[in-house]
C-alpha cells in the first residue's frame, strides 16, 4: 500500500523530492493532483511504500528544513 507523504507545489518540486528520496532507496511515486490540464504547474502528490512512510518523512525534513 502506497501513502501520501508530502504535496508539492509543481512536478519541477516533485521530482527534486523524488530524486532526494531515491537516493536514500526509498521507492517514489509521483501522483498529479486536481486538474489534469495544468500541466507542470499543477499539485503532485509524492507517494511512498507505507513501510517506509517514516523514513521517508524524516529524509523530507531533513532536507526541507535545511
Amino acid at each position: 500500500m502506497w501513502t501520501v507523504i508530502y504535496v508539492a507545489r509543481n512536478r519541477t518540486e516533485a521530482e527534486m523530492l523524488k530524486n532526494i528520496l531515491t537516493q536514500e532507496g526509498i521507492l517514489v511515486m509521483l501522483r498529479a493532483v486536481g486538474v489534469p490540464h495544468l500541466g507542470n504547474s499543477g499539485s503532485v502528490e509524492i507517494l511512498v511504500p507505507s513501510s517506509e512512510a517514516e523514513e521517508a518523512n524524516e529524509i523530507l525534513q531533513g532536507n526541507l528544513c535545511s
